[in-house]
């Protein structure tokens, strides 16, 4: 099994217990936006101590990244921040399994800005293998009654995907500049980077526009630490994955994810899925096997 396929099943694994975590914290008296600055809050110093750690190890000075890193990873940031705002906000729309697959449309959105931005093309298996879970996600998205895929939830969740398309492209693209430092560095400096800007900015925004949030995330932190940990992990692995493969590749085959969030919304949640929603994480499935296959060199 390649290296950047390992990471990537693992980031996508840590992320599903992720989402969970900030699920529960919606019924601990937590806002969408205090639920997703939780995401953030006590990632930023793991990272900056993993990245402090890593440096030291392998003897690397602390980079000086040029600007085209700054916007990349900035750019990211802001987009990684809105789309789990939307995410969090979706879960009390439709159920945690659908609702996670309705940001799969990502993947599609993400194979063109990796094109367009960053140059990266996708073979043509790629290009069928998404396709594919794509239309899995179409599958899912059906809302029997209430108005087919153009439904709130589908919006929010098209929406999601797309601001997490453009954090990938971003992520890869700051990785990238930072060559020639080995993967692992590259992928936990800018995570580093990343994380502080997130955690400042949501900092802000509570602060201005739900004010005593900052305070219930704080009151909260035996929750909210656990949220953060496996943030901060899970994006280690993106990030990490990033430096090593194309993006479009990276976030396709993270549709593991479905399996993932199928198996907690059954045994944590107790969400019962129809047949339907059944077939369309059995195409999402059945698409990682090409992606795995066209990404192969």
């Amino acid at each position: 099994m390649s290296l950047w396929v390992a990471i990537t099943i693992f980031a996508a694994l840590v992320q599903t217990l992720r989402f969970m975590l900030q699920k529960q914290l919606k019924g601990v008296g937590l806002s969408t936006g205090g639920a997703t600055f939780s995401r953030f809050l006590f990632g930023a110093p793991l990272a900056a101590m993993a990245a402090a750690a890593t440096l030291l190890a392998t003897g690397t000075g602390l980079p000086m990244p040029g600007t085209r890193f700054w916007a990349f990873a900035l750019a990211g940031g802001a987009a990684q921040v809105a789309a789990t705002f939307l995410t969090v906000a979706l879960f009390s729309l439709r159920n945690f399994a659908v609702g996670v697959a309705f940001t799969k449309t990502e993947t599609l959105q993400v194979a063109v800005f990796s094109l367009i931005v960053l140059g990266e093309p996708v073979s043509g298996l790629g290009w069928l293998a998404i396709g594919v879970g794509f239309l899995g996600v179409l599958v899912l998205s059906h809302r029997p009654g209430g108005g087919g895929i153009v439904s709130r939830a589908a919006v929010y969740g098209v929406l999601a995907g797309g601001l997490f398309g453009i954090s990938a492209i971003g992520y890869r693209g700051a990785t990238q500049e930072l060559l020639p430092l080995g993967f692992f560095s590259r992928a936990i400096v800018t995570l580093a980077v990343v994380t502080f800007a997130q955690s400042l900015g949501m900092a802000l925004f509570l602060r201005l526009r739900e004010p005593g949030e900052l305070g219930r995330v704080g009151r909260a932190w035996r929750r909210t630490l656990w949220v953060g940990v496996t943030g901060v992990v899970g994006s280690a692995g993106w990030f990490t994955a990033f430096a090593l493969q194309n993006a479009a590749y990276v976030r396709a085959l993270g549709q593991v994810e479905i399996v993932f969030t199928l198996a907690v919304s059954a045994l944590v949640f107790h969400e019962k899925l129809r047949l339907r929603e059944a077939v369309g994480i059995g195409l999402v499935v059945f698409s990682l096997v090409g992606i795995v296959l066209g990404a192969a060199p």
